[in-house]
């Protein structure tokens, strides 16, 4: 069983990838995570903290490693018919 990780997302980010790496911590739609925060911040402005927090304290998703089955333009060979 893989275990899951709290990391800030790549991919699909908007600033730093707080509320996406959380929905997918959370298994939900990150819109859902970015509208909590945004109501956070205009309700009392403690969203505002708890995203610049997680920003500082969450891990970046590493770099996508290539797979080891992957091939490279050198391994292609076409033969001719």
């Amino acid at each position: 069983m893989s275990e899951k990780r709290l990391i800030r997302s790549r991919d699909s980010k908007m600033l730093f990838g707080v509320c996406s790496g959380l929905a997918d911590y959370l298994n939900i739609d990150p819109v859902i995570v970015r509208l909590a925060a945004v109501l956070l911040t205009l309700w009392n402005g403690v969203g505002l903290l708890i995203y610049v927090a997680l920003a500082l304290i969450m891990p970046q998703e590493a770099e996508m490693t290539p797979k080891a089955n992957a091939f490279d333009e050198e391994e292609i060979v076409v033969k001719g018919l």
